[in-house]
């Protein structure tokens, strides 16, 4: 009996702890998802790597939510974009985990684009007219996410 009881509060505890996610996009779920360390090592070398990644969330689009920029750890972050601009994400999902499925690559972004992803992110007009040159970065196009709550 005492056993009985054991189990059962250790699946209530699980069941608790388990963590809700709100999807967006495609339908994924986390398995297999690698963090962003680890996403840095396998992605050294190439231009592109179809993955599935776990990171926090630092910023997102405060006009639409259609972009996020995700902590990589080491100092290290990517912008994710949603593909086919099919859907947005929360105004207010900064400091959340999340899980991306999609298309890392590297891309040349033209000052143009720096600056209206500056304008989106509500950055000063002294801080955007400091942007005058391109920048070559990592980006993420996401087919689905999870966003932790």
């Amino acid at each position: 009996m005492k056993n009985a009881l054991l189990i059962i509060c250790l699946l209530l505890g699980i069941i608790a702890t388990a963590q809700k996610s709100d999807s967006f996009g495609d339908k994924i779920n986390a398995k297999g998802a690698i963090d962003g360390p680890t996403f840095a090592r396998n992605i050294e070398g190439k231009d592109s790597l179809d993955t599935k990644l776990e990171a926090t969330i630092q910023s997102v689009c405060q006009k639409k939510g259609c972009w996020m920029n995700v902590d990589l750890g080491e100092g290290k972050s990517m912008m994710v974009r949603f593909k086919d601009y099919g859907f947005f994400v929360p105004l207010d999902a900064s400091g959340r985990k999340a899980v991306m499925d999609g298309r890392a690559f590297r891309e040349v972004i033209s000052v143009d684009m720096l600056r209206h992803y500056a304008e989106d992110a509500g950055k000063s007009k002294e801080e955007i007219e400091k942007i005058t040159e391109p920048e070559t970065r990592l980006s993420f196009e996401a087919s689905g996410v999870l966003i932790y709550k």
